[in-house]
């Protein structure tokens, strides 16, 4: 922390990066991590699992989106709508809790992590909004995992 800034500095932070295939989630940790943020993706877009990304207990949890036409352009020339709609629908939960919310049609790697150094710069935990009640099948997980490292 800097002198006078109550503000925690990115790195300090557990990073998890959501969002539908092609939206630019490994892109977007590699520029992470190179900056020196502790970030990881989860491919939540896969998992009927609707919390899964609650097991990492993220500090902050971003959520990359596009549009179809997006999807086709990177990386998935024969997707449907119906595809898209199915990982959006995955990823709800996600959507609902995420600290910030950011559509890549229109950004390149290098915007889409400028935005998002951007925003944990001035991130306060503090004044984000209250996260979900852990479910409690993964709470005694949590337990577990913890109990084993001890």
């Amino acid at each position: 922390m800097h002198a006078g800034n109550p503000l925690r500095p990115a790195a300090d932070y557990d990073v998890i990066v959501v969002g539908p295939c092609a939206a630019g989630k490994s892109s977007l940790v590699a520029r992470l991590r190179a900056a020196g943020v502790r970030a990881r993706s989860v491919s939540q877009e896969h998992s009927y699992v609707p919390y899964m990304w609650l097991r990492h207990n993220p500090d902050v949890l971003i959520y990359l989106d596009l549009h179809l036409e997006t999807a086709r352009r990177r990386r998935r020339p024969t997707w449907t709508q119906r595809i898209l709609d199915d990982q959006h629908h995955r990823l709800a939960h996600a959507r609902t809790y995420c600290h910030l919310y950011l559509p890549t049609d229109h950004l390149g790697p290098e915007q889409v992590a400028h935005e998002a150094l951007q925003f944990l710069a001035t991130f306060e935990p503090a004044q984000a909004r209250p996260g979900p009640e852990i479910p409690p099948l993964l709470r005694a997980f949590q337990r577990d995992a913890e109990e084993r490292g001890r």
